[in-house]
């Protein structure tokens, strides 16, 4: 057995299919979008089902399609808390946020942010906090894409990342959220066919196989010989003393024996023998791998488990590129159907992505060696299928995973490009003394590939975490920085502009500090590294605690309309009219 996933014609045929199709769908809301509130929300007319399912499709990123099976396979049955954390964060939106934020008539965060405080300055920090986090999650989204394509075809990683960056560029300018509206609902469905229908075989594959578990008292072990070439420099560990072939020459390696070896190295784990493991991942028998709070491998696990929760439970609803959907709702109670629908399908979706960490634990243990976990999803289909299937059903999940880098990505980007357009871009320029405006679909499109290009460049860097864990500490800064401001925006008068702009620069300087420091030098030890790793515990009530002091020592400055505002919030709308707001 190779680390081959399947045939490179099958897997570039696949991404041509879903790239295709995705422009397709998004040509059809160029034909629709016109003004100004169609790029932006598509003109607020977005059916709850319809809209729940467009949800599902962009939240459904990298780390819930590669990243849950992959942490999984790597961290066992503590990593489960991932999809109960992105599925659950949508009850707390539900009860808190998503009516009152739909009656806000707001088109973004910062445009709820001035609306509500009264204060430009909370709306220039907003505006540069939700170009941020867009980038932060873009990330993973850009890198799933890379190691997809080099998973599949052996291309280099930017390549991918480059595919999925033009795509999206092409349907945003195409239509904007209107597309975006099109393009995402039909991604959702396509990712969860991508999944469900390859787990069923494989399912009747491990059946075949004698339905074995990976539970028990051993370290994971090659099933069958097994050969993989390193796509990067590694070092790796070996827990337990075993045997491998590196470029052919006999090894072997003694319990806690360490081994560097350089990009482009081929290791052979023949069958029986103790897989090593990537210096990074922590080695665990079946049982500790079966047990919460000992597989993980991270130090003081309860802590981080709880640190984990808050930040994805609370770090939804501060999530720009979530929000800016529920202001294409008709009006507060679409907002509240449409959260309903989107717990369920998200709910149901989850229901895959840890049998494909099981199954990785048993049939795909050399990623443990080359640290790759996050390639389990596309691994499996050749290793328990056989052609033609490997090939039909390997496209499948490969067409799904570039779904959800496309649509995540679009959803990310059309949010970070209404910010940029409204707050951070000139409207008006001038050349030869004379004075030029730039419209604001204009400027929209331009602002788009802006938000494509930098988290690109920023892709091709080298970070040492992955995906799922990526997207986490995206949550856990939304946590610290919005989710304060929403809550106490919508549910407490008091709160003021000084406050806000205080919370939102205590949390945000804090939860940023913890995540540069986690992605450039990795986690620490003791804890340190723990705290940095899931800061979500500590940078979320400092954040809350600094808002609400200093919201009562300046009383005085609480906004003169904020009885209004908060009816507004509030009060059930009695009809629904259609924006009539041009470009």
């Amino acid at each position: 057995m190779t680390d081959q996933v399947l045939s490179p014609t099958a897997g570039v045929l696949a991404v041509v299919v879903v790239t295709v199709v995705t422009v397709g769908i998004g040509a059809v809301g160029l034909r629709v979008s016109r003004t100004t509130s169609d790029f932006y929300v598509a003109s607020r007319m977005v059916s709850p089902r319809w809209n729940a399912s467009a949800i599902s499709g962009e939240y459904l990123s990298a780390a819930s399609f590669l990243g849950v099976a992959g942490l999984v396979l790597a961290g066992g049955v503590d990593m489960l808390w991932f999809p109960v954390g992105y599925t659950a964060g949508y009850l707390v939106l539900l009860v808190l946020v998503a009516a009152p934020l739909r009656r806000s008539g707001a088109y973004t965060l910062p445009d709820f942010a001035e609306q509500r405080l009264e204060s430009r300055a909370v709306r220039r920090i907003s505006s540069v906090l939700v170009v941020g986090i867009g980038v932060l999650y873009l990330l993973p989204q850009l890198q799933g894409a890379g190691l997809a394509l080099r998973t599949v075809t052996g291309a280099p990683a930017w390549v991918g990342a480059a595919l999925v960056a033009a795509t999206v560029v092409l349907n945003v300018l195409a239509g904007g959220m209107r597309s975006i509206t099109l393009v995402q609902a039909f991604q959702y469905w396509l990712k969860l066919t991508a999944l469900a229908v390859p787990l069923v075989l494989l399912l009747l594959a491990w059946r075949g196989d004698g339905a074995p578990t990976p539970m028990g008292a051993e370290l994971p072990v090659a099933r069958e010989t097994t050969t993989v070439t390193l796509p990067s420099g590694t070092e790796i560990r070996a827990d337990q003393a075993t045997t491998v072939l590196v470029d052919g020459d006999r090894t072997a390696l003694a319990a806690g024996d360490s081994l560097s070896l350089d990009a482009g190295t081929t290791v052979t784990v023949p069958a029986g023998e103790v897989v090593p493991h990537a210096e990074r991942l922590t080695a665990t028998t079946g049982d500790e791998w079966a047990l919460p709070l000992v597989g993980s491998g991270r130090e003081h696990p309860l802590y981080a488990t709880y640190s984990l929760l808050l930040a994805l439970f609370l770090g939804t609803m501060g999530l720009p590129h979530v929000l800016v959907r529920f202001y294409t709702n008709r009006d507060g109670v679409a907002a509240r159907r449409t959260t309903l629908v989107v717990i369920g399908l998200l709910g149901v979706f989850y229901l895959f992505p840890p049998l494909y960490g099981a199954l990785g634990r048993l049939y795909a243990t050399d990623l443990l060696l080359t640290g790759r976990t996050d390639a389990v999803v596309l691994t499996l289909p050749g290793r328990l299928l056989p052609d033609p299937w490997a090939d039909l059903v390997g496209a499948l999940v490969v067409a799904g995973a570039f779904a959800a880098f496309l649509s995540t990505s679009s959803g990310l980007v059309v949010s970070v490009a209404g910010v940029l357009s409204q707050d951070l871009l000139p409207a008006e320029s001038s050349l030869s003394g004379h004075r030029f405006r730039t419209s604001s679909v204009r400027l929209f499109r331009i602002a788009a590939v802006l938000a494509v290009v930098v988290p690109f460049t920023l892709s091709l860097l080298s970070y040492r975490v992955g995906l799922a864990d990526t997207v986490g500490l995206a949550f856990a800064l939304a946590a610290s920085t919005f989710c304060p401001l929403l809550v106490l925006g919508i549910w407490w008068r008091g709160l003021t502009a000084t406050g806000a702009v205080a919370g939102l620069l205590t949390g945000g300087t804090l939860a940023g500090a913890a995540v540069t420091t986690t992605m450039l030098r990795g986690p620490l030890d003791g804890w340190a590294g723990a705290l940095l790793a899931q800061p979500a515990a500590w940078t979320v009530p400092a954040a809350f605690a600094v808002m609400v002091v200093v919201s009562v020592a300046t009383s005085s400055r609480v906004p003169p309309h904020v009885g209004r505002t908060m009816v507004a919030l509030h009060a059930p709308e009695r009809r629904v009219t259609r924006d009539r707001v041009t470009g």
